[in-house]
């Protein structure tokens, strides 16, 4: 391996993680690209949401609509990212959840397969919570 193989593998092994919740089935390789309806309302959002923390992630999945099966995937960015504003300095100061977005597609190159999550107790007082913002006007997504 030559010095900048070396180098590249480095960067490649140290690049930051990113994880989207989801209740797709998506393969390796697949990309979450802009265009696509949002898992959470029916529209189609302008940009793509991850986040450096399984446990948004998580909430990400158990949040996302449809019956299929909650799914937690390991991405890597095809382009520039951006802090999500949705949470940043709107919900939380600073960007606490580490959540971001793109308008660029994120390649999946893996499945966390074990995690744990919230009681269906818990996910029910997260929607009902979101349900009253969102008649309050106050749950929008900022594209």
């Amino acid at each position: 391996m030559n010095k900048e193989q070396e180098n590249l593998h480095m960067a490649t092994a140290f690049a930051q993680t990113y994880f989207h919740g989801t209740k797709a089935d998506l393969k390796i390789g697949d990309l979450i690209a802009v265009g696509f309806n949002s898992n959470y309302e029916e529209r189609q959002l302008k940009h793509v949401y991850v986040s450096s923390t399984l446990n948004t992630a998580v909430l990400g999945a158990e949040l996302a609509k449809g019956n299929q099966r909650e799914r937690i995937y390991v991405v890597e960015a095809t382009g520039d990212i951006e802090d999500d504003p949705n949470v940043t300095d709107k919900k939380f100061p600073g960007n606490p959840t580490m959540s971001y977005r793109s308008i660029h597609p994120f390649k999946v190159v893996g499945e966390v397969t074990l995690w744990h999550g919230r009681t269906s107790e818990q996910i029910k007082a997260i929607k009902d919570g979101l349900d009253r913002l969102r008649e309050q006007g106050m749950n929008m997504i900022l594209d």
